[in-house]
């Protein structure tokens, strides 16, 4: 029984009318074609005959039903049809290709070009839809592509057909497609990256529908699997923002249960709702590391309430100048009550008592008493001068305490 989609491998190598779905009306009609190689960069030894970078994307094909042997190649070419959304596809993959007005069309007659757009979705895979002419499987490849009561369908379960794709991509049978909910748009990268414009979904077994109501929003960009999802490529699978490689989320009314590496909250009066119990709008970014840069100006951090800075060893500081304008600043716990000293006013307070006692040590370094039983007047008129001074010193060191900076 011969496969279908020209799994075969027969079939002539010029695209006949059989292979193109009419748009109706006589109009331009759709054609399914195979690529054979793709121009990518300048590197392609094609590069120049498909117009240098103006053919960034430009593909070489063969009719859906040729039989293709060894080294695929091909003359006949088209151009991607969509200028703002690069989704170029793989070597051995089916896409749709029809004729449309090119540059020289301003000038009369019937001159075109032949354009694509859309990989066909054969398999239903995210991963790649290449389909394996038939004269070009190993016996033992074929068992990856099986009928089913739905039609031929891929299971690659050995990790790869051994098909060629490209110079650089290599299969992989463990990217999980998502398991999409009613109403969800869902744009999916090759290797397990993706965005979901999705919402809450009452009774799912995702992980943000515990509270809102259906149709709360949620955006989740998600870069990497779990790594323990499925082995089975073709089981869709959940976002998981604690076990995918990193993610963004961006709630309404979702509650998230994320597991955060610290949850010290010690410095607070009033400690902040723990990140996974909290529900409402917020911007989860989660991953190994974060790293936030500016290249000429400001990090600029506002909140109506809070900044947390919490982590299981430290948290440093390296700069030129830290400066930190505050009304009161606490040091080694929020219940810090003992005052800071000032420096400078230590220094110079400190210095003029030092003075003082100097003065009586030099007046009672020189003194003789003569004749013996007389007032030693130097040392007496000293005394009275310095005990002046030190009483109004220690009026002044109430002033060496810091009114901003306590410690305990």
């Amino acid at each position: 029984m011969e496969f279908r989609y020209g799994l075969s491998g027969l079939g002539s190598d010029i695209i006949s009318p059989s292979d193109r779905i009419s748009s109706g009306g006589g109009g331009t009609s759709i054609t399914s074609i195979r690529v054979v190689d793709i121009v990518l960069d300048d590197s392609h030894p094609r590069f120049e005959e498909v117009g240098g970078w103006n053919g960034l994307g430009t593909i070489f094909f063969k009719p859906t039903k040729a039989p293709v042997f060894g080294d695929q190649q091909s003359d006949q070419r088209a151009k991607p049809s969509l200028s703002n959304i690069k989704q170029f596809p793989l070597i051995n993959e089916i896409v749709y290709m029809f004729s449309l007005p090119n540059p020289e069309s301003q000038l009369g007659g019937e001159s075109g070009e032949m354009y694509y757009f859309n990989t066909v979705n054969i398999w239903n895979s995210q991963h790649h839809n290449a389909l394996p002419n038939g004269l070009t499987l190993e016996e033992n490849q074929k068992a990856d592509y099986t009928s089913s009561a739905a039609g031929n369908v891929r299971r690659i379960e050995d990790g790869s057909t051994e098909i060629n794709l490209g110079s650089t991509f290599v299969e992989r049978s463990n990217i999980n497609p998502l398991l999409p909910f009613e109403g969800d748009i869902i744009h999916e990268g090759r290797w397990g990256n993706s965005i979901r414009f999705g919402s809450t979904v009452s009774g799912s077994i995702n992980s943000w529908s515990e509270t809102g109501a259906n149709g709360d929003s949620i955006i989740i960009l998600r870069n990497g699997e779990d790594p323990d999802n499925n082995p089975d490529g073709w089981v869709p699978v959940v976002e998981d923002i604690n076990k995918d490689l990193s993610s963004i989320w961006m709630t309404s009314t979702q509650q998230i249960p994320i597991e955060v590496a610290s949850s010290n909250y010690n410095s607070y009066n009033s400690p902040p709702e723990t990140p996974n119990q909290y529900v409402g709008t917020q911007v989860i970014a989660n991953s190994d590391r974060i790293l936030l840069n500016s290249k000429t100006d400001h990090i600029m951090l506002s909140s109506a309430t809070s900044i947390n800075m919490n982590a299981v060893n430290s948290v440093n500081i390296d700069t030129e100048e830290h400066i930190v304008d505050a009304s009161s600043v606490l040091l080694g716990s929020k219940d810090a009550t003992e005052a800071l000293m000032l420096g400078n006013k230590t220094i110079e307070l400190m210095g003029k008592l030092i003075d003082e006692m100097n003065a009586i040590n030099t007046q009672l370094s020189a003194l003789i008493s003569l004749p013996p039983g007389a007032p030693f007047a130097p040392l007496n008129a000293q005394a009275i001068q310095s005990q002046t001074k030190l009483t109004s010193y220690k009026g002044q060191l109430n002033s060496l305490l810091s009114k901003q900076n306590k410690t305990i």
